[in-house]
């Protein structure tokens, strides 16, 4: 699993309403809800992202109300993967449910800046700042949410092996 794409960079405390406002939790639909992600703190975001893009964040991103639209709004619209330094534990889990990998890595945070390539490979534990020529290790993924993640999220994953 490899990911190249643009960083877009976020502080700490980014909460599922910075996300996706709660004014349009009243779609589930993955395009409108793209339409919306991150306006309220990058404006136009989502008309910039390109498809494969990443998001790296700082401390506790997707705390807040434990909303899936959160993750699900970050995937349709074309991030690929978000690093931070870390993840409020109910967006950590909805991630993998709609199948957006997530990684925590301090180390790759505080030296990405908005607009670096990143090369990021899920199976090898690796990512690649292409713009700095820096290499960092990183945890990877146990099979099984590799597998969520391919599968496209938790439902399609238990479809498939036909518990759903």
């Amino acid at each position: 699993m490899n990911i190249t794409g643009k960083a877009w960079r976020f502080g700490d405390n980014v909460d599922t309403d910075i996300i996706i406002p709660a004014r349009y939790l009243n779609t589930s639909d993955p395009k409108e809800l793209a339409k919306h992600c991150m306006e309220g703190i990058k404006p136009g975001f989502t008309e910039l992202v390109k498809e494969g893009d990443i998001i790296v964040a700082g401390r506790n991103f997707g705390c807040g109300s434990s909303r899936e639209h959160a993750p699900l709004a970050i995937k349709a619209a074309g991030i690929q993967v978000v690093v931070a330094k870390s993840f409020a534990r109910i967006f950590y889990r909805n991630a993998f449910n709609i199948g957006l990998p997530i990684i925590e890595s301090e180390e790759v945070v505080d030296a990405t800046e908005e607009g670096d390539t990143l090369k990021i490979d899920l199976d090898k534990g690796e990512v690649i700042n292409l713009t700095k020529n820096l290499v960092f290790t990183i945890q990877p993924l146990p099979d099984f949410m590799k597998e969520l993640i391919t599968d496209g999220g938790l439902i399609p994953h238990l479809a498939k092996k036909g518990g759903y």
